[in-house]
């Protein structure tokens, strides 16, 4: 599959490297522009099937672009690709609709899988980041006591599986700290993603973090 990408992203050098790297790897980089503005009007014109957006911007920066775009009614996924890993960066993006959070220092290899992934649907997020995930869902993020959410279906052990995902353990650890099987914990998650209408553990986990969904356990094996 041929992706056509848009890079937008205010360092030159930067924007030069990657459309070399991606070409390379037989990703078509259709435009590569250094604002927002000509980022929006391009992909308008070209529609890409995927969208690669800088954080940090002079004038409109990447959450104005990423607002901006999705406003316009345009269908492809956005990513964005940063080298901030704050918390607050990774949340709102992801809240405000990009289906990816990568970092500008992820192996070149791993970017490419990231791509085709969140153009086949998945949500992505930097592996380095579910750290910066869990601490959220551990932090001050409550939902209000009487607000509807999307987990009422979820049984209470589904929910403790929620959490356990948005601090990024895999299948094999979840299974070990609840001390069932490796199939069940499988079960559970797809059971978590098909309630909650979502096609990626990551998707399940953003949920989590914007409701404020935690695990409830403190003894978890190490």
């Amino acid at each position: 599959m041929n992706l056509r990408v848009i890079v937008i992203d205010d360092h030159t050098l930067f924007r030069e490297g990657l459309e070399g790297l991606l070409t390379r790897r037989d990703i078509e980089v259709v435009a590569s522009v250094g604002n927002g503005e000509d980022g929006i009007r391009l992909a308008k014109e070209l529609k890409p099937d995927i969208i690669l957006l800088d954080m940090r911007m002079p004038d409109l920066n990447g959450l104005g672009v990423l607002d901006r775009l999705n406003a316009s009614g345009l269908k492809m996924p956005i990513s964005m690709l940063t080298t901030s890993t704050e918390e607050r960066d990774l949340v709102e993006a992801l809240r405000n609709g990009a289906k990816g959070y990568l970092l500008k220092d992820m192996e070149p290899d791993s970017l490419v899988v990231a791509l085709r992934d969140i153009v086949n649907g998945k949500t992505v997020v930097a592996p380095t980041l579910a750290p910066i995930l869990a601490k959220v869902v551990q932090g001050n993020m409550p939902g209000g006591a009487d607000e509807e959410t999307p987990f009422e279906d979820l049984t209470p052990r589904e929910t403790e599986i929620l959490g356990l995902l948005a601090e990024g353990q895999s299948n094999k650890v979840i299974a070990r700290n609840l001390g069932i099987s490796d199939g069940t914990v499988k079960l559970h998650v797809k059971a978590i993603l098909r309630k909650l209408n979502v096609h990626s553990r990551v998707e399940a986990a953003v949920l989590a973090v914007e409701h404020g969904i935690k695990n409830s356990q403190r003894n978890l094996v190490s």
